[in-house]
């Protein structure tokens, strides 16, 4: 009887040490293919968190009123400041055009002096969401 309680451990060691020996599961290469329109998706939903109109940085209003006046106000800038971003924003029934993109209220009181020359009406704002 003994010996036979010898032979069933020694066979149960020997089973687990083989059987755990033979294990690979984690040595597998894996390969995602994503759908093309995923990542469309996915880079306009980074074009839209980086939009002007929804980040947290200070902006000025240079133009309030119809749609052809901000168009034209919105060229004359650009041909004159080339650096600095801007866009229109439509907020029932007036559009807007905001410019530029600073992080702090310092850095945008610094560049209203030379905005404030050509524009009289210029306010710095800060967009909310």
């Amino acid at each position: 009887m003994r010996i036979l309680a010898v032979l069933k451990i020694i066979s149960a060691v020997i089973m687990v040490y083989f059987s755990t020996s033979k294990v690979n599961a984690q040595k597998q290469n894996c390969a995602f293919n994503q759908d093309q329109k995923f990542e469309q998706l996915l880079n306009e939903k980074r074009k839209m968190n980086a939009s002007p109109t929804l980040n947290d940085a200070y902006k000025f209003q240079i133009f309030n009123g119809s749609s052809e006046n901000a168009k034209k106000h919105l060229s004359e800038f650009k041909q004159e400041f080339k650096a600095v971003e801007a866009t229109i924003v439509f907020n029932t029934p007036n559009y807007k055009v905001w410019v530029g993109n600073f992080r702090t209220r310092i850095e945008a009181e610094r560049n209203l002096v030379a905005i404030k020359d050509r524009y009289k009406n210029v306010l710095l704002i800060k967009p909310s969401r």
